[in-house]
């Protein structure tokens, strides 16, 4: 067990006056002044922010089969600069994990490296093909304990597979999570159906391809009595579907990615590839419902969709781009610029949409606690007044596809704990490399 650790002078959610926090055996311990005189480190925290360790419901680690791109390693080492203590690790591996014995490596894994919690997601179907579904129950009891399954990357498209699916997971009492795309809208689809697409000479993607899957789950949840979770909710009609089904009682969740916040698809001008993502950057009315959405409570939490991809698969022609973006180190950032400085969210909101919200939609018991005396240890401390410039390359992904290279960014992570061992930490301006439990024990 790590020594004891005193956070100085940090303002718990950003409120208040400035308190010391002890940290011990993996807990808070106390929480007052003039407090920790023996700790054996001492993180000097003065006018920053102490929030629960943040929690990513929507992660890609390319691990197994494509660690040339990411591997837990290297998602857990951004996990943590990020601030995050758990992320959930998306099923579309080569292998797919639909099997207890993919599910359980990625488990193991993550605990091995020990940067954060990676939880493995299993897949709904058979090899993501959407027709047999997987042992769910299996990979629900294993070492893995999966809580939430989802066929992320394709939908599962056909309503009777869903159907069962929901029913499965209800008596199971784990989530499903959908990839709201219906496949037939959206052949040959690259960017948002909308006048820049067809300025630009791209296969459009209508809104509706995933306004209809969210409407048709909803319904099939409310029938089976079952939970369902929305991945990258990215339109505002989407967001009046998630208004209405929750009004009829109908226990859906949703969530946003940070780059359906901040970027449209006027980015698409430059053909840029790092621009491709799935669903598609939307127009700038999207990106304004996306915020009200996050803000009211309709979107129940901030998701990053992290997907690293190699230089070969980004740097080509648009069309042939893969989708997807690099999310863990920009998340905390982007929310920031686009829901703290507009006065849409505060920082105990913070809290809520990027850790509480999604420790409570998966159940997880040891995330997104309170900042409380006996309460675990895994917490971020947010310099509020920092900004910094977005380089991929220094990003501690092993890709360096962001979209927001070279954008200055307000707020920095300065400090990650995960049960009371600091797994990330930033000092005068410079980021420092986590440290695994692997590197521990070398």
């Amino acid at each position: 067990m790590s020594g004891q650790v005193l956070i100085r002078g940090v303002r718990l959610y950003g409120e208040g006056d400035p308190v010391d926090v002890l940290i011990a055996d993996g807990q808070i311990a106390e929480i007052g002044s003039g407090i920790g005189s023996d700790a054996d480190t001492v993180i000097e925290a003065a006018g920053q922010i102490l929030l629960p360790g943040f929690v990513d419901l929507h992660t890609h680690l390319r691990e197994p089969g494509r660690e040339y791109a990411e591997d837990i390693e290297t998602g857990s080492a951004a996990a943590a600069l990020g601030g995050y203590t758990a992320v959930f690790a998306m099923a579309n591996t080569d292998p797919v994990a639909d099997s207890p014995v993919v599910t359980d490596h990625v488990w193991h894994r993550g605990q091995q490296v020990g940067l954060v919690d990676v939880h493995p997601v299993g897949a709904v179907t058979v090899g993501l093909e959407g027709k047999q579904l997987t042992e769910m129950g299996l990979m629900a009891a294993g070492a893995g304990g999966v809580r939430m399954f989802s066929d992320d990357g394709v939908c599962v498209h056909d309503p009777l597979v869903m159907r069962r699916a929901l029913e499965y997971a209800s008596g199971l009492g784990v989530l499903i999570a959908q990839h709201a795309e219906e496949p037939r809208l959206t052949v040959g689809a690259v960017a948002h159906e909308g006048p820049n697409a067809a300025k630009l000479g791209l296969a459009g993607w209508p809104r509706s391809a995933e306004e209809s899957i969210v409407a048709r789950d909803a319904i099939l949840a409310r029938d089976a009595g079952a939970r369902v979770h929305i991945c990258h909710a990215s339109t505002a009609g989407t967001v009046e579907l998630l208004k209405w089904a929750k009004a009829q009682g109908i226990s859906i969740t949703a969530e946003v990615t940070p780059h359906h916040l901040l970027l449209d698809d006027t980015r698409l001008n430059s053909y840029d590839g790092r621009n491709r993502v799935n669903p598609p950057l939307r127009e700038a009315s999207d990106v304004a419902a996306l915020r009200q959405a996050l803000a009211d409570g309709v979107i129940d939490c901030v998701a990053t969709d992290h997907a690293p991809h190699a230089e070969q698969e980004k740097c080509c022609e648009f069309a042939n781009a893969r989708p997807g973006m690099l999310g863990l180190e920009t998340a905390l950032s982007v929310v920031v610029e686009t829901m703290v400085k507009p006065g849409l969210l505060g920082w105990r909101d913070v809290a809520r949409v990027m850790s509480e919200a999604p420790a409570a939609i998966v159940g997880l018991p040891d995330q997104g606690r309170p900042l409380a005396v006996g309460e675990p240890a895994n917490v971020t401390v947010v310099d509020p007044d920092a900004t910094w410039t977005v380089t991929g390359s220094e990003l501690a992904s092993r890709s360096d596809n962001t979209p927001f290279e070279e954008m200055t960014l307000p707020a920095a992570v300065t400090c990650t704990l995960l049960r009371g061992k600091i797994t990330a930490r930033r000092g005068s301006g410079e980021r420092d490399r986590p440290t695994s439990s692997e590197a521990d024990r070398a």
